[in-house]
């Protein structure tokens, strides 16, 4: 491994993710689902979405129409934002048996995965790959840059919940899915 393209790789990705939705979505989903549970799904998302980016890179975007992906995208957060606003099923708290514990894992797993396919930050990993010969390098760079960014997003979210009531939080977070699924849309019918 190369400690100067690891060095490299993490901190661009991490600066990059700093405020981005991705972290805005890991701290929303925080305050809906147990931020274990959101973890996975996140961590589980950006380690198959980096691999894509590392391994088939060009090759993924050929197969997948970028549009399809973010219309996609764009739907399931619309989707995420009505559902919380109506109050969904709940904050996670109470959930029991393995059905239950799958729901903010695949969750989180399918928000991050749609709406980061074809984003920046696998397009900056895609071309880190292509210009350094290490990519595992790259892969655990990037990986764990967007691992960190999100896990502080988790985190803030929680420290929220200590001082702002949960319904509070909870419509924020909806109307936060409602913009980023707008976004989206908005960008997949008017961008190039």
């Amino acid at each position: 491994m190369d400690a100067a393209v690891f060095i490299t790789t993490f901190g661009i990705i991490f600066l990059a993710e700093l405020g981005d939705k991705t972290q805005l979505t890991a701290m929303a989903l925080a305050t809906r689902y147990p931020w274990k549970k959101t973890f996975i799904g996140i961590a589980l998302a950006f380690a198959v979405l980096n691999v894509g980016a590392v391994a088939l890179g060009k090759f993924l975007f050929a197969v997948l129409p970028i549009f399809c992906i973010k219309l996609v995208s764009g739907g399931l957060f619309l989707f995420f934002g009505i559902s919380t606003l109506r109050g969904g099923d709940g904050d996670g708290d109470g959930e029991k048996g393995p059905a239950s514990a799958r729901g903010p894992v695949l969750t989180a797993f399918l928000m991050i995965l749609l709406a980061e396919l074809g984003d920046k930050t696998q397009l900056v990993t895609t071309s880190l790959a292509a210009q350094y010969e290490s990519p595992l390098s790259v892969f655990a760079g990037s990986t764990l840059a967007l691992w960190g960014v999100s896990l502080l997003g988790i985190f803030i979210g929680k420290q929220l919940m200590r001082v702002i009531p949960l319904g509070t939080i909870h419509r924020v977070a909806g109307v936060l899915f409602l913009v980023f699924g707008l976004a989206i849309l908005y960008q997949t019918f008017t961008g190039p």
